[in-house]
């Protein structure tokens, strides 16, 4: 809603100093979210006056018209001879009256006018158009031609009303009051505590049997018809300079006298009007819902076809209008074409003010796409009191400016009803905000927002009729909390209560994901919505588990309707959108819920909204839901260690991916297991399967490794990448996570080195495990530090695993015989299941 500050002004009697941005800072602190203050003419500088055009050439020998024109500007160019200008704009004649801009005057945007010569003139000054004054669009595409009565010479930055400041303000779908003039002009009001000007205060007479005739045959989508009928208006008359200027200050277009009347009153009062050619009218007006299949051409020129539940208006031909919508093309008001000498043009009118149903007039507006002034205003809800006070507006400025004549007939229908009326405790606000207020506070709040109050603890308020979004106490709470300040709330933080914070699980979460970080991870977080086509962009089997997807019945976009079985498609595509844009060292991370369909599916019951749901529904609701564990996922690409001073870096590759792995496992007191695998996106001779016991029998809970080179190039994924996947949940449910104080022993280790050469399929995590389980309880840790593979000195398709083995006793120191045994023991377990045999 677009508010000039000299239109506010005539409501509220702000100080002379309070500027644009002044009202601003007053409104936002009373709560209404204003936007921005356009400062009109800021820039602009005269002279620029009022002129008559005394003579046309037309210059000739030009790809387009121009014309040659002398211009009676008065004494304004100080010599008081006629002005040279040379124009190109068509639509005026000599003798009309023209805004002119002479040298030394600077035009909005900061163009400079000076003579210059031009098509071989000297072109001093010009003739001036709406869109070069910045006074938005006036219908005409050309040069303003103003009224014949206006004074030559005169300052046509004063007539025109060039400078002022024009309020934006975002209007929530609540305040449909703030839709007006007459709305913001009542909150600038009580946030200076001044009086108010109220537009609608009008001398209305009351309805007789003289009007014109109407039937409200659905009272429940129109609760108030007002009709008044203006005969005898002028074909010639035009708006008012005042009018067409406040028009399109608030954003929209001049039109024509009738038109401009009603769109003004109802940027005034907020009420949406109509007019509607009395001769084109056929007997009485209708109010009714449509008959499915019905037909009507809109003010927009588009036939329409009707859905039964269209409110519509109509006279004995069918429908003229949509209700609160549009109206239609065959009751339009016809203007004056100054051709035909007043042919056609509209000189009687019947006026419509009412109020109609906010959802009826929604529903009609989305249907039929037509979203208008009145369709806004109606959704958000308008004042039923106001509309008499609207006709009777209307009618006063087209008797005033139209030389029109008001019939006596006053025609209002009106359904029973009675004002909304709200129980409150006095110190309801109080609760609710954390603030004593009082109750003086309270009811003079509620008084300045219009309502009626009564009583003493309990408060009976009455609702005003232009603030239909309040219906409740706490709506009257707001009221009183946001005119007393949003900005005097202290600020209070909630106190926990004793015994409560972090889950369990809560905490292996948050310690899974420092410990990532920690090593040089990003959590990226992306949305849990797949395509189905990425399992074929991944080289799952045609029978993969991961292929069953919960489906959405409403999805945010038609390309991915599933809910996802993996986080790998989401951080792949993470992965592939940062190497885009030239980040080429990658180590990302997520944990996230991955849905799984159940094999019996459950419909959802209907939670009770008045009462906190039993553990039986809670337990229903969570058996009609699809398995849902959480999973943790890394990808890695481009450079793991960089390069610099200190030597050489290292890319990412396939151990990373598997150290991502043991670090998950370890802040999960995970005995966490490695053997060579093969699924899905992963390289097979470069996946690790991980395993975990659960009940005493072994289970995948994951894989690791680097992914297939056709997967990569499907997804767009740089060379090398690799990633992890694990469910979290099976982690948590394994693993220990007491804290467990490390051992110091005061004896010393026993270190053995041992090199075993071995078939190069056989994986390092076989041997270790064999080696492991030789060397029994001595061995308190054992690490692969070297890996060599040489065809001359090894064989063809053998390599070098060297591992260090650390022995330690707790109750002695060992002796070398002890640990070399321990150590043989070990190799022999190796040798017998692996085939290593030891390195010469």
């Amino acid at each position: 809603m677009r508010v000039p500050l000299s239109w506010l002004r005539e409501y509220v009697d702000l100080p002379a100093t309070e500027t644009g941005r002044d009202v601003q800072a007053k409104l936002i602190s009373a709560g209404l979210e204003v936007e921005t203050v356009e400062h009109l003419g800021a820039d602009l500088k005269g002279p620029l006056v009022v002129g008559q055009v005394l003579t046309i050439e037309e210059l000739e020998g030009f790809k387009k018209p121009i014309r040659f024109c002398t211009v009676d500007v008065g004494q304004a160019n100080g010599t008081g001879e006629p002005q040279e200008i040379v124009c190109g704009a068509r639509n005026f004649s000599v003798g009309d009256k023209v805004v002119v801009v002479l040298p030394g005057a600077t035009l909005p945007g900061g163009f400079s006018i000076s003579a210059r010569k031009t098509y071989g003139k000297t072109s001093h000054g010009m003739i001036c158009s709406s869109d070069e004054l910045g006074m938005g669009d006036d219908g005409t595409h050309g040069i303003i031609v103003l009224p014949p009565e206006t004074e030559v010479g005169k300052d046509a930055i004063e007539l025109l009303e060039l400078v002022d400041e024009v309020l934006d303000i975002a209007v929530t779908a609540n305040r449909g009051d703030c839709l007006s003039i007459r709305g913001v002009a009542r909150e600038t009001a009580i946030a200076y505590g001044l009086p108010l000007r109220d537009p609608a205060l009008l001398d209305v007479p009351g309805p007789n049997a003289y009007g014109y005739p109407v039937k409200v045959s659905d009272p429940a989508g129109c609760d108030r018809f007002t009709a008044r009928t203006v005969t005898g208006l002028s074909p010639e008359a035009r708006s008012p300079i005042w009018l067409q200027r406040r028009l399109q200050k608030v954003g929209m277009r001049p039109i024509s006298l009738a038109v401009d009347v009603t769109n003004y009153v109802m940027m005034e009062l907020g009420q949406p009007l109509h007019a509607y050619d009395r001769h084109q009218v056929q007997g009485t007006i209708g109010v009714r819902r449509a008959q499915e299949g019905e037909k009507i051409v809109t003010l927009d020129g588009v036939e329409r076809k009707l859905h039964a539940e269209d409110l519509v208006i109509t006279d004995d031909r069918g429908p003229i209008g949509l209700a609160g919508v549009m109206g239609g093309a065959d009751t339009e008001i016809a203007d004056h074409d100054p051709s035909e000498e007043g042919a056609g043009a509209t000189t009687d009118v019947i006026i419509e003010a009412a109020h109609f149903d906010q959802v009826s007039v929604a529903r009609t507006a989305r249907r039929h796409k037509l979203s208008s002034e009145a369709s806004r205003r109606f959704e958000r809800g308008v004042d039923p009191q106001a509309a008499a006070a609207a006709a009777q507006r209307t009618v006063d400025l087209l008797v005033l400016l139209a030389g029109g004549t008001a019939e006596a007939g006053v025609t209002e229908v009106v359904a029973p009803g009675a004002p909304h009326t709200i129980t409150m405790a006095a110190d309801h606000p109080d609760k609710v905000a954390g603030v004593t207020y009082g109750r003086e506070t309270v009811v003079r709040r509620l008084q300045e927002v219009g309502c009626d109050v009564y009583g003493q603890d309990e408060l009976i308020v009455t609702v005003p009729s232009w603030r239909p979004d309040l219906t409740d106490p706490n709506d009257l709470a707001e009221e009183v909390i946001r005119l007393e300040g949003y900005e005097n709330l202290p600020s209070t933080l909630p106190r926990p209560p004793a015994g409560r914070g972090l889950t369990a699980r809560q905490r292996l979460h948050r310690r899974i994901g420092r410990a990532l970080a920690g090593a040089g991870y990003v959590e990226a977080l992306n949305y849990p919505f797949v395509s189905e086509q990425v399992f074929d962009q991944l080289g799952l089997e045609a029978d993969d588990p991961a292929r069953r997807v919960v489906k959405l019945a409403n999805p945010l976009s038609d390309e991915e309707p599933a809910l996802r079985t993996s986080l790998l498609p989401g951080l792949l595509a993470a992965l592939r959108r940062n190497d885009g844009r030239g980040s080429h060292d990658l180590a990302l991370f997520e944990t996230g819920l991955v849905f799984q369909p159940r094999d019996a599916a459950e419909v959802a019951a209907n939670l009770p909204v008045d009462r906190r749901p039993s553990p039986d529904d809670i337990a229903a609701l969570n058996a009609a839901l699809p398995d849902h564990p959480r999973h943790v996922a890394v990808v890695l690409a481009g450079a793991r260690e960089q390069a610099g001073w200190w030597g050489k870096g290292r890319p990412a590759d396939w151990a990373d991916a598997v150290e991502a792995a043991r670090t998950v496992a370890r802040e999960a007191g995970a005995d966490l297991r490695m053997r060579k695998g093969q699924y899905g996106p992963w390289h097979p001779g470069r996946c690790a399967e991980l395993t975990v016991t659960v009940d005493g029998a072994e289970r995948v809970v994951g894989h690791a490794g680097e992914l297939h080179p056709r997967v990569l190039k499907t997804l767009g994924l740089p060379a090398r990448a690799c990633a992890m996947e694990l469910d979290l949940d099976v982690l948590e449910r394994v693993g220990d996570t007491v804290p467990q104080a490390p051992s110091i022993s005061t004896f010393p280790v026993a270190t053995q080195d041992v090199a075993l050469v071995v078939d190069a399929f056989v994986p390092a995590a076989d041997v270790e495990a064999a080696l492991r389980e030789g060397a029994g309880e001595l061995l308190e840790s054992i690490r692969l530090f070297d890996v060599y593979e040489n065809a001359e000195q090894l064989g063809e398709g053998r390599k070098s695993l060297a591992y260090a083995l650390r022995f330690r006793a707790d109750d002695r120191t060992l002796t070398v015989d002890e640990a070399s045994a321990a150590r043989e023991t070990a190799v022999a377990l190796a040798a017998d299941r692996t085939g290593a045999v030891l390195r010469g």
